[in-house]
């Protein structure tokens, strides 16, 4: 399996279960401005919506959107119990998943736009603060954002999470949400990913 990924990006999530369920990968740097990998490969041959991350399966078929490509990657390894195989727990994750992608990964877009107007950039901060509100009454006193293990959402909110430094959203609002990614942040495979990426 081969990995497309830029660093810091959401595709740090998939790259994060990667290291969690140690499968063996290969990871390959794109440029998001030029649309070329860190081997000159065009990358809108291999997701013609340009943006990470992708992942190359060895029989030549290739997955896009991180929810999707994380929730394959753990049903690889179920004894792992990144992700529930049935029941209603496999849809509150998979619900929890289309939270974090829909009401905060989306939302801090355009925070990432230096040029973003003030009463629009105070509009995306009152809505990240709602729902950064919910998602630290979900966490609670909890080690982890969903039951008693690690999870794919946990790759995926760590990432997010990492991101409001960067727009500057005070994380320290929510005691429990700073916590929650520092402990996140000590996990071998997370130090992995990371440091693989470039960013420690």
């Amino acid at each position: 399996m081969k990995l497309y990924f830029a660093p810091g990006a959401c595709s740090l999530a998939p790259h994060i279960v990667l290291e969690e369920l140690e499968l063996p990968h290969t990871l390959e740097q794109v440029d998001l401005k030029s649309k070329k990998t860190q081997s000159g490969e065009d990358y809108s041959t291999v997701n013609a919506k340009g943006y990470v991350p992708a992942l190359a399966l060895d029989d030549g078929n290739v997955l896009t959107e991180g929810c999707v490509i994380s929730q394959y990657l753990a049903e690889l390894h179920p004894n792992k119990q990144l992700f529930p195989l049935s029941g209603l727990a496999r849809y509150q994750l998979q619900s929890l998943m289309v939270y974090i992608a829909t009401e905060i990964h989306k939302t801090i877009g355009p925070m990432f736009n230096p040029h973003q107007e003030a009463k629009s950039r105070a509009a995306s901060e009152a809505t990240m603060n709602k729902r950064l509100g919910w998602i630290s009454e979900q966490l609670g006193n909890r080690e982890f954002i969903f039951g008693e293990h690690f999870t794919i959402a946990d790759a995926y909110l760590f990432t997010v999470l990492n991101w409001m430094n960067i727009v500057k959203v005070d994380l320290n609002q929510w005691e429990n949400l700073t916590h929650y990614q520092q402990r996140i942040g000590t996990r071998p495979s997370v130090l992995r990913a990371l440091k693989t990426e470039g960013l420690i």
